[in-house]
Formats: structure tokens, C-alpha cells, sequence
């Protein structure tokens, strides 16, 4: 991730935005920020990030104001992280990148990893963004989210490897 004055020489929004998210561990970091995950040790244990490689990554989404850092903890000082107003904006790229991995990088047998439920109606959306019962766009905070029992089982066997360290 480049900080503002290395933004890439073009007025491409894509080029621009890349060199903010652009890469594998910011976009599993904002995953799990999106997912209700805020501190160092659950983020890392979910994206299997090195120490260090997190480190690096929340230093330079703090410096790009997608996230903020709130201390939880004086003695010792510990952190959790939190979205900023520009992290949050950017729930509809991951939600898009979602709904195309489900379509397109997995096996038929599969199901789906996350059901994003209508608080509203109560109706699965699918993986689209309108309810198909309702017609009503919707967003994060009007979502419920369950895990499939797969995604759940593989999140807390990395969860138990961690601890088991």
C-alpha cells in the first residue's frame, strides 16, 4: 500500500484505488473488519497473516484513513481496530468481490460461505444487493449474516490451531 504521495502518477480511479487495497492481506483484513473481527490477534488468526505483515498493513490503512486505531487495553497498551467512514464506504467491493468468488472460484458442492439475511422481511438476498422479496436496496447494517457450518467449522479450526501454539 503507497501512502498519498505515492499514489501512482495517473487519473485512473483504479489505479488509484489499488494502490490503496490492492492487495491479498488489506482485502482479508477489511473482510474480517467487516465481519465484527477488531483486534490484532482474531485478524490474524482469520487472514493467517504474519505478525509483522499485519503490523505493516494496519500502519498503512491508519495513514490511507480506513481504519482507526482505539485502545482497549493501558496495561499493556493494546489496540483494536476500527473502520473509518472511508473504511466503510468500502463494504460494496468486498460484498461484489463475495458474490463473485461464490459464483465463479468454488465447487458446485459447496454452499454458500455467508447468507446475508433482510432484517426488514426476513429474506435471503442472495447474492445480489436489491431483496428480491421487497425491492428495497440494501446495505450492510440492514443485513443479518449467517455462516455456513463449513465457513464456520474452517474459522474456529484456525481459531483452536492458533491456541494451540
Amino acid at each position: 500500500m503507497k501512502r498519498d504521495a505515492e499514489i501512482a502518477d495517473t487519473v485512473c480511479p483504479v489505479a488509484r484505488s489499488l494502490d490503496i487495497v490492492g492487495d491479498r492481506w488489506t482485502l482479508l483484513i477489511l473482510r474480517e473488519l467487516f465481519m465484527g473481527a477488531t483486534r490484532f490477534e482474531e485478524i490474524q488468526i482469520q487472514t493467517k497473516a504474519t505478525p509483522q505483515m499485519l503490523a505493516t498493513r494496519f500502519k498503512a490503512m491508519e495513514a490511507g484513513g480506513l481504519i482507526e486505531r482505539h485502545p482497549y487495553s493501558q496495561k499493556p497498551l493494546r489496540h483494536e481496530y476500527r473502520l473509518t467512514e472511508k473504511g466503510r464506504a468500502f463494504y460494496p467491493v468486498i460484498y461484489a468481490l463475495r458474490a463473485w468468488g461464490e459464483t465463479w472460484s468454488k465447487g458446485e458442492e459447496e454452499e454458500i460461505a455467508v447468507r446475508f439475511t433482510h432484517r426488514e422481511c426476513g429474506h435471503d438476498i442472495g447474492l445480489g444487493t436489491v431483496c428480491p422479496n421487497c425491492g428495497v436496496h440494501v446495505e450492510r447494517k440492514d443485513l443479518e449474516a449467517r455462516m455456513s457450518e463449513q465457513f464456520a467449522a474452517e474459522r474456529e479450526k484456525r481459531r483452536v490451531a492458533y491456541k494451540g501454539k
